[in-house]
């Protein structure tokens, strides 16, 4: 018996773009951040600041998310992700301390937390496991 693989367009398989597709977006958001951070005024730094912001919280509810499907996992972690942006902004405006800036400085550093609590409780478990 002989398997054959379906092909995109390009020859490769749809799984070999996945890769890709995370690296661009890391590097879109991460413009984005960067533009917001130094204060330019590019017509690029609205939406890639937007995507950033909803894409870098995602990145983290997602990875704690493995368990369900991808449409519900996306779906609550877009969810949890506007959740949290409009958390950040209500406490920058309750304090008096909104600046664009520092929205992105709160939502990269509460992204890196919750990607980080995830690698921590799956190696916690890896190694409960004997892995």
């Amino acid at each position: 018996m002989q398997i054959t693989r379906t092909r995109t367009s390009s020859g490769k398989s749809g799984r070999e773009l996945t890769p890709l597709l995370a690296g661009a977006a890391t590097a879109a958001g991460g413009l984005g951040a960067l533009l917001a951070l130094t204060g330019s005024h590019s017509p690029l730094r609205a939406p890639l600041v937007l995507f950033f912001l909803l894409a870098a919280p995602a990145a983290g509810i997602a990875a704690a998310l493995r368990g369900l499907d991808p449409f519900a996992r996306t779906l609550a972690a877009l969810a949890g992700s506007v959740v949290l942006n409009m958390l950040v902004a209500q406490g920058m405006l309750a304090t008096h301390r909104w600046s664009a800036g520092g929205g992105v400085v709160a939502m990269a550093v509460i992204s890196a937390l919750i990607l980080l609590s995830v690698l921590l409780l799956r190696r916690r478990t890896a190694k409960g496991r004997g892995v």
